[in-house]
């Protein structure tokens, strides 16, 4: 940890601090609610995108490459022992994601409207508590691991449970349910720590415990989930981009279901830490988790674009590691000035908008640009993180051209 502090990426570091430094500040000392928004968010995506070149490491597992010298092998690519890739978005579900989207946020709005609104908040706020155990498990058990003596991360309590089912797998998943337990004590304490944290959120639902389990699930979704290809990532954005667009200016759905919806789905930004004289509650400004997720997986993929470009090894991941990052600086730049811009706008004018308005404009087109006067326009397109698959692919056509 003392080594990171000293040699690691300074604004990695500083991110890390931001991100707590705010959540604290924020609740004794009032902070321009624009401000806060600006960096918190931006550390959030800076941290987030970071912690996602683990996926590289983890890709590497699953082509069969292992690190150099573990069983007396070089760290070529080995079909033996592979390990299971991390998954990727195919482009049919980027494609549906904008309907199936649609289709749950429909779904809450007429919840609330025929349906007691505290009784709907209370199942999905323990159904986002129970997800939030998990989410803060995976968060501090590394912070945790590196306060405590080495005995708590070097000891762990394995079980194999399988649980066998008969639902359909549209309803249930695949049989067996899979519950092993895989976890150092680190692990375990802070999964203890996460239930009663959780339990207190429930109990209290005070917006900065909302913010705990907001950020935790944005640093999570960020670093663990792949967009795939740089084509799929843009079907996505685009797709969500006229989603975001029809459902804020084209009906009060998303709006009815931002105010009404009481769960950590929003990050929340007091405007000022005197209470309403009528309500007894200080004002909070809100910002969705899909602002933060969505563009998040789009500037983690470019990101680890940069240290494909870069060659940077795959093992060990380091966080901390130097390489050029034109893509992703490029993109985050352009990030926090499309959110700048929304926070403008809405200022101005008063009204919600949409942000995906404007920050999908600003991914996509930093990227492009980017890659024009790079001169690497093709190979930013052909960019892909599900090589297995492809390579599968080119097999299989290979094959077929020899029996023809």
């Amino acid at each position: 940890l003392v080594t990171s502090i000293m040699y690691g990426n300074p604004l990695l570091i500083l991110a890390s601090v931001a991100i707590v430094g705010l959540w604290a500040g924020c609740q004794v000392v009032h902070i321009p609610y624009v401000a806060n928004l600006l960096v918190l968010v931006t550390s959030i995506m800076y941290v987030g995108c970071h912690s996602s070149l683990v996926l590289r490491e983890e890709q590497a597992l699953g082509r069969g490459e292992r690190p150099p010298g573990e069983d007396g092998r070089d760290g070529s690519a080995s079909g033996e022992g592979a390990a299971a890739p991390p998954e990727t978005l195919r482009k049919e579900d980027a494609l549906q994601f904008p309907l199936l989207g649609s289709a749950s946020l429909f779904t809450l709005y007429m919840a609330f409207k025929f349906f007691d609104k505290n009784t709907v908040n209370m199942i999905i706020s323990v159904y986002f508590g129970l997800v939030g155990c998990a989410a803060l498990t995976v968060t501090f058990s590394p912070l945790l691991g590196a306060m405590l003596p080495k005995y708590f991360t070097d000891k762990k309590i394995v079980k194999e449970i399988k649980i066998s089912h008969p639902l359909p797998i549209f309803l249930g998943g695949e049989s067996p349910w899979d519950f092993s337990i895989d976890a150092t004590y680190a692990d375990i304490l802070s999964f203890i720590g996460s239930i009663a944290f959780s339990a207190v959120y429930l109990k209290t639902k005070h917006w900065a415990l909302n913010n705990v389990l907001g950020i935790s699930f944005c640093l999570q979704g960020i670093e663990r989930f792949s967009l795939g290809t740089y084509k799929i990532g843009a079907i996505l954005l685009v797709g969500l981009f006229f989603y975001d667009i029809f459902w804020v200016f084209g009906t009060d759905v998303m709006v009815t279901v931002a105010k009404n919806l009481d769960g950590p789905i929003k990050i929340l930004f007091p405007r000022s830490l005197v209470p309403n004289a009528e309500t007894g509650k200080i004002e909070l400004s809100l910002l969705g988790l899909g602002d933060i997720v969505i563009p998040g997986f789009f500037l983690a993929l470019l990101l680890r674009f940069d240290a494909h470009n870069s060659d940077l090894p795959y093992f060990p991941t380091d966080l901390h590691a130097k390489f050029p990052k034109p893509y992703f600086h490029s993109a985050l730049i352009a990030y926090v000035a499309g959110l700048a811009t929304t926070l403008f706008v809405m200022i101005q004018f008063n009204a919600a908008q949409p942000a995906l308005l404007y920050l999908v404009p600003a991914c996509l087109g930093s990227s492009l640009l980017c890659a024009i006067v790079r001169g690497e326009l093709q190979a930013l397109f052909d960019y892909s993180e599900e090589e297995e698959e492809e390579e599968k692919k080119d097999e299989k056509d290979v094959a077929s051209k020899k029996k023809d």
